[in-house]
């Protein structure tokens, strides 16, 4: 196969209309809206755009349709230098949809979302030798057997599996997230699904034999990770201190980061360092993939922030 893909990703995208209010509203009341947006979003998709914005080959074989919301993910995509050759085309199967409601004041967002119709993962495609082709892979919830699938001819082949999971969905669920090397997790989510008290625990509670990484983030508060490189061992990372404007899609930055991070050979310290710098720029920034650096903002911003995001044991 001829074409190079650093990072394949083959799960949720969605289309994101923000709504930027002076603050989010009471029950029965009535508010002037400031401003609307319309962005591509989803795990699966900012993850991408962001790791090809940082200079990664990228690719996305999630299944689409061919309604306008599906239209505007695949443009969206296009004009990032995400290919689609490898698109997995399916009537009446649409992006997720989103309204995100901006509170301008507090600097934070409720997201509201249609699932209706999506399918994210196929159980079938794409064939096994795009998946074998990949630096990296990216596999979320979205579409459980079909990233359990994928997920195995991956490990098989030796492809690293960053994950992007959220909420437990399925019996598959359970065997998808004992097959991921790389488990990137919320802080709430991991506390939930791990039982434990706090991020290290949490980490600790979800490290296997044949993990490569697990990181639990939690955005201003920073990171928790241990890897293979440094078995037994939990580090914190902490954020970058920045100006919020808009923490939508941060978390989906930092996994397409890491995950760029990854292809390129980067240690664990350097690729979680760099994800929560990446991730951190992108805050200071409107709209979840409008937002994302390029490779040489993201430079410059850790080059003026070394001094700042030094890791600790805990």
């Amino acid at each position: 196969m001829s074409e190079r893909i650093d990072v394949l990703g083959l799960g949720a995208v969605a289309v994101d209309d923000l709504l930027f209010l002076e603050e989010f509203p009471e029950p029965d009341s009535k508010h002037q809206i400031l401003g609307t947006e319309r962005h591509a979003g989803g795990l699966a998709g900012t993850s991408l755009v962001a790791a090809s914005r940082l200079g990664r080959a990228c690719a996305y074989a999630g299944t689409l349709g061919s309604d306008e919301l599906s239209r505007f993910i695949i443009d969206g995509f296009t004009a990032e230098g995400v290919s689609v050759r490898h698109l997995v085309r399916r009537e009446g199967a649409p992006p997720f949809h989103s309204i995100i409601l901006v509170d301008t004041r507090t600097k934070t967002r409720t997201i509201l979302f249609n699932a209706a119709g999506v399918i994210g993962a196929s159980p079938s495609e794409p064939p096994e030798e795009v998946i074998r082709s990949a630096g990296v892979l990216m596999v979320d919830h979205v579409g459980l057997e079909g990233m359990l699938r994928a997920t195995r001819v991956a490990r098989r082949a030796g492809v690293p599996v960053v994950a992007d999971l959220e909420r437990r969905r399925g019996a598959p669920f359970d065997e998808l997230l004992a097959a991921i090397d790389h488990l990137i997790l919320p802080y709430e989510f991991a506390r939930r699904l791990s039982g434990a008290g706090d991020g290290p625990a949490a980490v600790r509670a979800l490290w296997a034999a044949d993990r490569a990484a697990v990181v639990v983030t939690r955005g201003a508060e920073g990171s928790w990770y241990m890897s293979a490189e440094e078995p037994g061992q939990v580090f914190h990372q902490p954020a970058f201190p920045v100006e919020v404007v808009d923490t939508n899609g941060c978390g989906d930055v930092f996994h397409g980061a890491y995950a760029a991070g990854l292809s390129e050979g980067m240690n664990a310290a350097d690729r979680v360092r760099f994800a929560a710098g990446v991730a951190a720029s992108k805050a200071t920034r409107t709209g979840g993939q409008k937002g994302i650096p390029s490779r040489a903002e993201a430079a410059r911003f850790l080059e003026k922030r070394a001094a700042e995001g030094v890791r600790a044991p805990v």
